[in-house]
């Protein structure tokens, strides 16, 4: 009976290691199609989650009272920490305008970068025809095409903000304006200075056509990086030694979430944090 139980511990061991050593798929996994559409056990975790965290802050605020609960008070803390942040860098003229869009963006990847830690998430689905597990949940944000499309609309964002808050006239003269100031500056050089911050503009344009690619990139290659950890040392040993790279991992989610608020923040500020005799 123990050389059975042994030999039936070995033979899982060794099909968890197997699956580890193939690592988390780059892709997410198709599951099923709605109206024709694909949909994604990425697709699917993100509606979960989304709805979860949807229900947790309504039940835990409920109705709003002057003097808050508990969860109102959880909720409240975030907020105003965010605010401090985030104010100093968008500008107290944009910020009505840009903290919605902000928070919104660090709570979603925050959760969504610990989803991957949710006990049954990458664990639980279907073996294909080869042999490989399609599991039924993803993290979000190991999926390329979420974290391009949270980059694309945090970019839309961008470009809709800074025009309604710093117009379209300083917004063009942002990009390609000559920043010499005409009147301590020989005209001789002004006017030589004005192809040179045509072409920087140009360079800056080719610049804010790949942030989307540069946060899309980074958020994912973290997230999608930390499932392939956490998956390879649960393979190895199921047990114990795969508790320190959780905790790693929770850490990661905040550092990966606050980056990639904080980016957006500051190329929104670069446009609308100006005070008023520099913006004229």
């Amino acid at each position: 009976m123990n050389k059975l139980l042994l030999t039936v511990l070995f033979l899982s061991g060794t099909t968890s290691a197997l699956h580890a050593a193939d690592g988390v798929s780059p892709s997410p996994y198709k599951l099923t199609e709605v109206f024709g559409l694909p949909l994604t056990n990425s697709i699917v975790t993100t509606w979960a989650i989304s709805i979860l965290l949807i229900l947790v802050i309504r039940f835990s605020v409920g109705k709003p009272k002057m003097i808050p609960g508990k969860g109102q008070a959880v909720i409240e803390n975030l907020i105003d920490g965010l605010k401090g942040l985030l104010e100093p860098i968008v500008g107290k003229k944009a910020f009505p305008m840009t903290f919605p869009l902000l928070i919104g963006l660090f709570l979603f990847i925050l959760i969504h970068n610990w989803s991957g830690l949710i006990p049954g998430v990458g664990a639980f689905g279907f073996y294909d025809d080869h042999g490989h597990l399609k599991y039924w949940m993803r993290p979000a944000n190991a999926d390329l095409n979420a974290t391009f499309g949270m980059a694309l609309v945090a970019m839309i964002a961008w470009l809709f903000i800074s025009l309604k808050v710093a117009g379209p006239k300083f917004f063009v003269w942002e990009l390609f304006g000559n920043k010499a100031d005409k009147k301590e500056t020989p005209a001789f050089i002004y006017f030589m200075l004005i192809p040179i911050f045509l072409l920087v503009g140009v360079i800056e344009v080719v610049s804010i056509a790949f942030r989307p690619v540069s946060l899309s990139f980074r958020l994912f290659g973290n997230v999608f990086g930390g499932e392939n950890l956490l998956t390879s040392m649960t393979g190895m040993a199921p047990y114990i030694v795969p508790i320190p790279f959780y905790f790693y991992e929770v850490l990661v989610g905040v550092v990966q979430a606050l980056i990639f608020t904080l980016l957006v923040a500051i190329y929104i500020g670069l446009m609308t944090n100006h005070d008023e005799d520099h913006a004229h």
